[in-house]
């Protein structure tokens, strides 16, 4: 335990304490949307009543998710400070834009949504909480166009001369593949939140046989947009899975795959990782489902982590011949040899980067050191196996939720049974939790890379002590548990009022 793990446990806090208010802000959002459009062309004030009560819960979570996401932009100044030095022509720019055009234009908006039932004309409101959705939707674009650049860093190149990063192409950098089927999963997981959310909260009222016109229109509001999501989401995660081809040691970690696998390679369903032994015991396979999945082919084979390891010691060497040749061409813009050197390495410079951690002389690193070097990039296998298939048992609960939910509603039949109300309400932390192993999976499976294959983690940190990043990291945990409180309070204070006494002012 050091300062710069303290400081990696202090930004996982933060992030993911952040992502419990996302999703539900991406999904809500746009059922109050759906709700405000059916009250715009009916007329009928149940659907207003509905748009203001959940948009009231909207509003608390969006207020949530504000304190806690602001924190996460500082720290790339204050912990990862030669991250920020070493990226910044390149990531700035986009949490600057997400910044500008996304996040400014909500905090406007939601004002409008507020204070505008009786200041706007009905469609105009109704634009305005459109607006807001899409809103919504471009600041999670951004972020994840940001986060996918460091999962896979294209349109940007290493100047040997400066020693950073620069942008070649924001083209590339804007539709990355990677960037693509993350914020189409990331934005369907907020919507199936949305949609659970509404029905666990809908299904408590109908259990207490209160405010039942609401919460009977908003279960199948909720209900029918979840199944719709859940089946997006669903696809979006396939395509999230074939990506995973990009980052192969992290795609070995998540599937247990300590050998490589002839094609069409299997998926284990289960399995008891012995990751002292690097063995899977146990694992109860389903055959061709991997390589179909991950590769969309039958011939292609999927590597495993101990091929990979060699692969990453041979990088290791290139990227330390890649170091010497920037240090040249540093010392003599001019010298061709250094700059021929450099093109035919650079793809492996990050690689010579992960021997700082053992020594700041890379050049002169000793056999063992390379070997601890190549040791590090090897994934925590267990985590990440189980994190995912969580994750994926998650989704297959909520698909079953759905699809019986609008069953019972298309057969009358769902107040009369009241069990699957409390299963839809027990259900109510499912799509968090699918989430935030989802995020694990992500973050944790990178490691060691702050950017992959570019700049390792242990390289990006500052220069702070342990002493100030354990005081900061008490002072944030102790910040954030009182957020959640307040805001658990807030939650369930205007759900136990219902939206009657809500709209009223009576709070």
């Amino acid at each position: 335990m050091d300062a710069i793990m303290l400081s990696r446990i202090q930004f996982g806090l933060t992030a993911m304490y952040h992502f419990i208010f996302v999703p539900l802000t991406i999904g809500l959002v746009i059922l109050i949307a759906c709700m405000e459009t059916v009250y715009f062309i009916t007329k009928k004030d149940v659907w207003k009543q509905m748009t203001k009560f959940w948009g009231t819960l909207f509003g608390i979570n969006f207020a949530m998710g504000v304190a806690t996401g602001l924190p996460l932009e500082f720290q790339f100044g204050t912990n990862w400070a030669f991250y920020s030095k070493y990226v910044g022509d390149v990531f700035g720019p986009i949490l600057a834009i997400e910044g500008m055009m996304a996040f400014f234009l909500e905090a406007t908006l939601i004002g409008l949504f507020f204070f505008g039932w009786n200041r706007l004309r009905p469609g105009v409101h109704l634009a305005v909480t459109w607006v807001l959705a899409l809103a919504t939707n471009l600041s999670a674009l951004w972020i994840l166009i940001a986060n996918a650049w460091m999962q896979h860093p294209s349109g940007a190149y290493f100047n040997p001369e400066n020693g950073k990063m620069e942008i070649s192409s924001f083209k590339e950098i804007f539709f990355n593949m990677v960037a693509s089927a993350k914020f189409t999963h990331t934005v369907a997981a907020g919507y199936v939140t949305g949609a659970v959310f509404v029905c666990a909260v809908s299904a408590y009222y109908l259990l207490q046989k209160r405010e039942l016109p609401i919460a009977r229109r908003s279960f199948k509001v909720g209900a029918i947009f979840g199944l719709i999501s859940i089946f997006l989401a669903v696809d979006a995660g396939d395509q999230s899975g074939h990506r995973l081809e990009l980052q192969p040691m992290k795609l070995a970690g998540v599937e247990a795959m300590w050998e490589t696998q002839k094609p069409p390679a299997s998926w284990t369903l289960l399995g008891w990782i012995d990751s002292k032994n690097e063995k899977t015991k146990y694992a109860i396979e389903i055959p061709y489902i991997g390589g179909l999945i991950i590769t969309r082919s039958f011939t292609k084979p999927v590597l495993g982590i101990k091929d990979l390891m060699v692969i990453h010691e041979q990088r290791i060497k290139s990227g330390i011949i890649a170091y010497e040749a920037v240090k040249a061409i540093k010392a003599n813009p001019q010298d061709k040899v250094a700059r021929e050197t450099f093109e035919k390495h650079k793809e492996d410079l990050g690689f010579a980067l992960l021997l700082k951690k053992y020594r700041p002389d890379i050049k002169n690193a000793s056999e063992e050191e390379i070997q601890k070097a190549k040791n590090d990039t090897m994934p925590s296998v267990g985590l990440l196996f189980w994190s995912f298939r969580i994750m994926v048992f998650c989704g297959l609960a909520m698909t079953l939720l759905f699809t019986l939910s609008n069953y019972f509603i298309w057969k009358k039949k769902l107040e009369d049974n009241r069990w699957f109300l409390w299963v839809t309400l027990l259900a109510l932390p499912l799509p968090w939790i699918a989430a935030e192993c989802g995020w694990f999976v992500a973050e944790h499976g990178r490691q060691p890379w702050l950017i992959y294959n570019v700049l390792p983690t242990s390289v990006g940190y500052s220069n702070l002590s342990f002493g100030s990043v354990l005081h900061s990291l008490i002072g944030f945990a102790l910040f954030y548990s009182v957020l959640f409180i307040v805001d658990i309070f807030l939650m369930v204070k205007y759900i136990k009022l219902g939206p009657t006494k809500v709209n009223k002012g009576e709070h």
